[in-house]
Formats: C-alpha cells, structure tokens, sequence
C-alpha cells in the first residue's frame, strides 16, 4: 500500500513541468524501508524512501535536493562532500521558493540555514553532516574528520552561484525580474518555471519559460555550478559568455570582425550604443535622435542621455535614476520623432521621414555627430524611417565621411527574418535584439550587434566610459582595450536567460520560412476576425511593415494585434475605452484565477480560472478619451507560436494551430466576463498567481 501511494504521489509530483524537465531521463525507484529521505546510486539512479503519503511539497523537495545531488555527482565526481552541501543550498532555497512557508514548516533541520543570506559557520556545517551523508552512494569514499573551516571559504566563494535556476534567473537585471513570493510571479506576471496551463500571447512584452527553454538555461547552470565545484568557476562562466556570443552571431549571421554585447535589456543596448557612438571619430557632441519614444522602454529616454534610467543597475548598484552616468558627456541632447498625433493616429510615413531627416541635417550643420534609430517595431508594430529616408540622412556631407551619423535599429521586438538583421549590419548600423520578445525567452536578455566600422572603435585609445562599470562585466563585450575599464566578472542570471532564450531560436530556426509565413497569417487572420467580432472591442488599424523584397516574407505580417476595450461604464452606444490604469487592471485579471469572485450561475463562469496572459497595455491617445491615455492590450504572434512547445509534442501542427486560435476566443470571452462583474472584482481585489487556485488540494496540475 504505501509504495503504490508514493508512486501515484511521486507520478503528481513529475507531473510538474519543471521537475519533469529536471528529471529528464534519470531512473527514479522506490524503497520504503530505507531510513534516508533518500540515496543515490552509483550509477547515478535515484531511491526515495521517507514516507511522505499526501504532502506532495515534501515530495517536491526532497525529489529536488536529489536530482540536484545526483547531476553534481555526476559532473564533478571528484566532490562529493562539497557537492552534498551545494546540492542542499538549492534544495533550501527551492522550498521557500515554492511553497513561501515559515522556517518551522521546513522538512529539514538544515533548510533555515541553507537558505540564507550567508554560508553558515563550520560548526553549523559540521552539524548538517550526519543528515547528508547517508544520502551519498558511497560512503566509505567520503571524509570522515573533514575540514569545516576550509569547506565555509569555499562554500562562500560559491554562494551566490548556488540555488535553483528560477532563484537565479531572477538576478543580473533589475528589480522586475524579482518574483514576488505572493504570486509566484515577476512584475511582468511570468515565471521562471514553465506555466503551460496559462494561456499566453504576451510576447510584445515578456513570457514565462516553456520547458524547452527552462531546459536549456537548466543545463548552462549545472554546468556553471560543476565548473566552480572542480576549481574552474572562471574558466565555466567565460565559456558560457563566449558560446552566447557565438549562437547570437551565428543565428544572424555576423562575420568574425563584428561583435556582439550582451545586455541585460533593450534599455541597456541603448545604453551602450550611445557610448559606442561617443567614440566615433571627431570627438564631437553626440545628439540621439529616438522614434516614438513613448512606443520604447520606458528608461530609453533617460538611458538616450546617458542617464540612469532605474534606482539600480544590472549589476546590483544603487544609482539615482536620472542622474548623468560618469563619463556620459553632459553636453549629450536627445530628440523625438513621434509616430503618432495627438489623438493616437499613426502619421503617415513620408512626414515622419521629412522629419527625421530634417532634423538630421540640422544637428549635423551644428556640428554634432548624430545617433539616428530606425524602429524595428514598436509597442504596437510601427516601423519607421524608411531605408531611403535613412540613406538620405546619413549621405556624406563633401568628402568627409566621418561625419556620417552612426545608425542603430531597436529590433528589439526581434520581429524580423535574420537576413534582415544581416542587411542592417551590411549597411554599417548597429541592431538591438533581444531573446524576450518575439522568441519567447524569459526577460531581460538583450544584445547589441556591431558591424566591423563599431566594433573596430573599441580597439581605439578612448575607453568606455567609467559609468558602464556598474552596468556590464568586461566579458558581455568583444575583445579590444577600450572595454578594459570595465570590472572582471560574469552576468550569471543573463547567462541562463540567453540559453534558455536560444534555445526558443534554435527550435525557430528549423522551420522552413513559407512554414513560418502560412502558420503566422492563418492565426492573424483568425485574431483580427475575432476581436472585430466583439462590440466591447475596437482593433487598431494593422499597420504592416513596410520591408524591401517579397511582400509574403514572413515578417512583412503585423504580428501584434493591439485594441482597446471598451469601459463597463460606457455610455449607452458609445464607446469609451478603458484608460491605462483601468487597462492595466483588466491586464492583471486575465492572469488571475477569478474562480472565487464570479457568480456560478454566469454562463461563461468556467472561463473564471482560467490564465491568460497578454502583452501589457500601452498608453495611447484615443478620440472617445480626451482628458486621459487609453490602454491598448496585445495579443501577440510568437516563435512560440511557429515552432510549438514540448507540450505540444505529437499534435498535428494545424489542430494546434487551431487550438491556439480557439485560446485568443477563450481570452476575450474572459475579458467580457471582467467587464461584466468589475466593480465586484475591484471590490474583492484578487491577485495573479503561478497556479490556478486549489492545485495542492487537488494534487493534479490544470489540464
């Protein structure tokens, strides 16, 4: 009876998509007479053995501390002691990640002391060690008077690189990336686990990780952990640096005199553009000119300057937002070019073209060297200037061609084929990309791609300037005596996102383009027609992008369909959309499990539990709205989208296709069971979460 009752306890347990994914292939038994929680085996096969009949959390955790002892066994087979400690860290930290419970609840005397902020001294170390040892598989070869004090300085050495990989991915950006413990969930409303029970189309803004990228960034961490357990944590995490750069310059093409900068986020790209651009040739004043800044980062305009665009950096450092970043020249000014009128229309591309490159020429008269964008998109899809309107700007002015502007695409949506991100650097321009967008990786991982005429200036005599040293670690750039002022190091949070997020660019990659072309119009088609079909809802005119070459290339399609939703409090046939904070509040709500808060007898009252995510709203002018900014939600097209999930392992690509088309219904149905019961939800204010609501009573994970 209870090894039947651990096994189904178990099969719940691996029903979890992320201790599934960690779980992999390892054979896992069952011995309930052994005295242990559990032991490993030699040939690294894992026995559970506690009785643990109906508390699936601890089942969770000591399945956890295994896999994670078993895979440092087997990577760095000559540690066993200081793998027994390692292998503890994470497990303490995983359960207070997952079940938020006091420090009485926890399942092991050593959980409180693991979790914490600092190594715990040798005694406390020495105490722990009776109850990890027997979970090793070979007793006789481990220490029997070890030496505590020599184990807490190397422990301390590997600290901040031990825990799970949800813990780490939230460190290296900035305070976004932190999960609140209330939710499970960041300030995007994504996690760092996979959440295939959600539906999700968010990725104009953020996604949380499929299995498929919580494996990738999953095996770059215990090959990082085993590199400092076997003495070469530096050797470790500049390999994983470098494999990065490479996938990212092999995915798009960049010949070896280009260069790639890994980023935390788009912001930061920006960031490092404007230094890069400071280096230019001539030493004169730089003046950025930024499109439709409002349909950016928000800190873009701050970081355009120069400027601190957040109260901390990546790396940890306390700063004052707005503040000038040391060594940014003060005399750096910014320009904007919007991109749409006062009431929200978008404005005809040949006028902002005029613009922009009046504007150019202008700055360039005054003697200052230009750092011009093209937007490729924005919040909402828009692309602009155009490539002749480009050329015309930065035309030579007489025989000196070092007062050419520099150009960067914010290509940060990464809604582009790659061979576009190879013309771009063929032109001479700088492009932002990042892996969090259309390519659905986990947040906050950015990268800046230089053609040979930039990445040659960090070769020069000027050095970047000393702010970046709070921003980024000499090893995201590309070699060269300009970067030597920046501090030695590695981005290890930045290192997981970019893996899990190529591995969303790899599974990309594979699929043919008229593939990728037909899959993304047939789902578009199905969006626009529903969301036209729904009075509570108006489409913003698609604007598509305007691109050289065949009109059916894949990324000639508007893949973000934005619209606004129309206020419970309209007037009787009129139409006034919800305005940013109402949005954003019916953003957060279609997140929420609203089982308890909608009326049973609503005929669409199922729909209550279910999760949805979509991209968050953007501020934008609306006619019906003069004295405020409407929000404009998103339902977004990703790579996702194309190339499936592991989830969707043997489904027939056009019936999950069809499913997908039957979620975005399932959303907007939602959004008009909100507005039919808003003021009882804004009455009983309820809040997003990982799970659905019961899952650990019910002990099965939602269908």
């Amino acid at each position: 009876m209870f090894a039947h009752t651990l096994t189904q306890e178990l099969l719940r347990v691996l029903e979890r998509p992320d201790l599934r994914v960690i779980a992999g292939a390892r054979r896992i038994v069952l011995d309930p007479v052994l005295e242990a929680p559990f032991r490993i085996l030699p040939d690294g096969g894992i026995v559970l053995g506690l009785p643990l009949q109906g508390n699936l959390e601890q089942t969770a955790f000591f399945l956890r501390h295994a896999l994670e002892l078993a895979a440092l066994l087997e990577r760095a087979p000559g540690q066993p002691f200081h793998a027994a400690f390692c292998a503890a860290r994470t497990a303490a930290l995983f359960w207070y990640l997952d079940t938020g419970r006091a420090d009485t609840d926890a399942p092991a005397a050593w959980v409180p002391l693991m979790a914490g902020p600092d190594v715990p001294d040798s005694a406390a170390l020495h105490a722990m060690w009776p109850a990890l040892a027997p979970l090793q598989p070979a007793l006789a070869a481990l220490p029997v008077e070890a030496d505590f004090t020599a184990l807490q300085g190397a422990l301390a050495l590997l600290w901040k690189l031990l825990g799970p990989i949800e813990t780490l991915m939230a460190t290296g950006g900035d305070a976004r990336l932190a999960v609140d413990p209330a939710t499970g969930l960041n300030h995007y409303g994504c996690s760092h686990r996979p959440r295939p029970w959600a539906i999700t189309f968010a990725s104009s803004t953020a996604s949380s990780l499929s299995e498929r990228g919580f494996a990738g960034g999953e095996t770059a961490r215990l090959a990082l952990v085993a590199g400092a357990l076997q003495g070469q944590a530096e050797a470790a995490a500049q390999a994983q640096d470098a494999d990065i750069q490479a996938r990212i310059a092999s995915a798009f093409g960049l010949s070896d005199d280009e260069g790639v900068v890994l980023a935390p986020s788009g912001t930061d790209c920006e960031l490092y553009a404007l230094a890069l651009a400071a280096l230019a040739p001539g030493g004169r004043p730089v003046s950025n000119i930024l499109l439709a800044p409002e349909e950016t980062g928000s800190g873009v305009p701050l970081a355009a300057q120069g400027r601190h665009f957040a109260n901390d950096t990546a790396l940890g450092h306390g700063v004052t937002r707005g503040a000038r970043i040391a060594g940014f020249p003060d005399d750096t000014v910014v320009a904007n070019v919007p991109m749409r009128d006062g009431a929200g229309h978008v404005r005809a591309l040949p006028e902002v073209d005029a613009q922009t490159c009046d504007l150019t020429h202008e700055l360039r008269a005054a003697g200052r060297h230009v750092l011009l964008h093209r937007l490729d998109l924005s919040k909402t899809g828009l692309l602009a200037p155009g490539l002749a309107a480009l050329e015309q700007a930065t035309a030579p002015l007489g025989a000196d061609a070092d007062t050419r502007p520099d150009v960067v695409v914010d290509a940060c949506q990464a809604r582009l084929d790659p061979a576009r991100v190879r013309a771009y650097l063929d032109m001479g321009w700088m492009v932002m990309v990042t892996g969090s967008k259309f390519f659905t990786g986990p947040p906050f991982c950015g990268a800046l791609l230089l053609p040979a005429r930039v990445r040659r200036r960090l070769d020069g005599p000027r050095g970047l300037p000393a702010g970046l040293a709070d921003y980024s670690y000499r090893a995201a750039w590309p070699a060269g005596c300009a970067r030597d002022g920046l501090p030695a190091g590695h981005n290890i949070g930045l290192i997981l996102r970019w893996q899990a997020a190529l591995a969303e660019i790899a599974a990309f990659g594979i699929i043919p383009r008229t593939v990728v072309r037909d899959r993304l119009r047939n789902f578009l088609a199905a969006v626009t027609a529903q969301i036209a079909a729904r009075p509570v809802l108006e489409l913003l005119p698609s604007v598509a992008p305007a691109r050289p070459g065949p009109d059916e290339a894949w990324d000639c399609l508007p893949t973000i369909m934005s619209f606004f939703v129309r206020a419970p409090d309209s007037p009787e046939g009129g139409f006034r959309p919800l305005a940013v904070a109402e949005a954003r509040q019916l953003y957060a709500w279609l997140n929420t499990d609203l089982s308890g808060c909608i009326p049973p007898d609503d005929a669409d009252a199922e729909l209550a539990a279910v999760l949805c995510h979509v991209g968050q709203p953007v501020p934008l002018a609306h006619p019906d709205l003069p004295d405020a900014l409407a929000g404009a939600l998103r339902i977004s097209a990703g790579a996702r989208l194309v190339s499936g999930e592991p989830s969707h392992e043997g489904m027939d690509p056009t019936e999950r296709l069809h499913r997908e088309a039957r979620n975005v219904g399932r959303i907007l149905d939602k959004i008009g069971l909100i507005l039919r019961h808003w003021p009882r939800l804004a009455a009983m204010a309820p809040v997003q979460t990982y799970l659905p609501h019961g899952w650990r009573a019910r002990a099965i994970l939602p269908a």
